[in-house]
């Protein structure tokens, strides 16, 4: 039986990216392609909705995605774990699954899951993002996503050190960690995490250079996870299994 695929933000980078995975990929194929003003009611008919839109929409894409009982990824950025609380008791309530995605490159994954498993032994941590100057959202939410599982892993600890944080030039907190973003012309995606102790400094560093590349395998794995899903999902790293304790 085929999955028909109802694409929000088809048309624009992540969203033809994530267009030709499902044109790929064996029992999933395209139904529509919505931009991000479309009228939701295009929506309709679908087995699942993928969200590649932006953040202003992508609250309206999921909402309107659980009334119609259809289970929906979204790879949007600036899913905070505030706001996927606001949806959290609709999508329990109709039974149906929502998988938020802040990135689907497995390296992103495997570096956010790094930067949690060391946050224990480190009390210094800052995170640096970049993006390309057109990228509309800061922090990104893979930052926001990298900083929030920092926090759940030092749980019972004392608060990351932020020295000075009432000063601007010293970053955004979120989650309790500070988080800087850059936005360049010609750059796809960085994320650095620093971890300092006494003597030394750990650095946990992600390249993006090939968008389509890095991030063709994680949808084509998000695909069938999020078509049977129940309830609500965060994270590449709860599809990939690597062994960490499901987070949302």
């Amino acid at each position: 039986m085929t999955t028909r695929v109802a694409l929000v933000g088809g048309t624009g980078k992540l969203g033809s990216i994530i267009r030709d995975v499902v044109a790929e990929t064996p029992g999933f194929d395209i139904a529509s392609v919505l931009t991000s003003s479309s009228d939701l009611s295009e929506l309709s008919g679908a087995d699942l909705v993928v969200d590649a839109s932006t953040p202003a929409v992508s609250i309206d894409v999921v909402r309107t995605a659980i009334d119609q009982g259809v289970n929906v990824l979204v790879g949007t950025s600036g899913w905070s774990a505030e706001r996927i609380a606001l949806v959290r008791p609709l999508v329990e309530a109709a039974g149906t699954g929502a998988v938020f995605i802040p990135n689907f490159s497995l390296g992103s994954a495997l570096g956010t899951a790094l930067a949690a498993l060391t946050a224990p032994f480190y009390s210094s941590i800052e995170i640096i993002e970049t993006h390309r100057d057109t990228k509309i959202d800061s922090p990104s939410g893979t930052a926001v996503r990298t900083a929030e599982l920092i926090t759940q892993a030092r749980s019972g600890q004392e608060p990351v050190d932020t020295p000075y944080v009432d000063q601007e030039a010293r970053g955004e907190v979120v989650a309790g960690v500070p988080i800087h973003s850059l936005r360049r012309p010609g750059v796809i995606a960085q994320q650095q995490v620093l971890l300092s102790g006494p003597g030394e400094t750990l650095s946990i560093v992600h390249d993006t250079f090939d968008s389509a590349q890095a991030y063709s395998p994680g949808i084509r794995l998000s695909l069938p996870f999020a078509r049977d899903a129940r309830g609500v999902t965060v994270g590449l790293e709860n599809i990939i299994d690597l062994g960490l304790q499901r987070r949302a």
